[in-house]
């Protein structure tokens, strides 16, 4: 990203950026920036692959989006509620919950304090069969 992209209240705001944002919005799991990009040429767009992956890591980045790395190491992306949270993630179809895991935050707490380290920030998701793939 150039300065000239930035104003003081944050990454300038384009049609492209619009776009993406759009096309992220309408997600219903978490996808790649291929996968969006894929997407979004589908439905007429010329916005292009190096364009879609810096803005999706500059909005992730930005706290816009969250982003995970799935089981076969490629970052996906998807908009979400505010909050720390984690998630559920089906291997199947892609089916997403966010949950909330107090106990763990405790735990992470906890292991942190025992090892004198402060301000633990941790990324953990689930990846499992959710009921209705199992079901098939």
């Amino acid at each position: 990203m150039t300065s000239t992209d930035l104003t003081p209240a944050g990454p300038r705001q384009t049609r492209q950026r619009a776009e993406i944002r759009r096309a992220v919005e309408e997600l219903a799991s978490f996808a790649t920036a291929q996968e969006i990009h894929d997407r979004m040429r589908h439905n007429g767009s010329g916005v292009g692959l190096a364009t879609v992956y810096r803005t999706l890591q500059s909005m992730a980045g930005g706290g816009q989006l969250d982003s995970i790395r799935n089981p076969d190491g490629q970052v996906a992306y998807r908009t979400c509620s505010p909050g720390h949270h984690h998630h559920l993630i089906c291997r199947t179809c892609a089916r997403t919950v966010e949950v909330t895991v107090p106990q763990l935050e405790q735990l992470v707490r906890g292991l942190a304090a025992d090892h004198g380290f402060s301000r633990i920030d941790h990324e953990v998701e689930f990846f499992g069969t959710c009921a209705d793939c199992a079901a098939r």
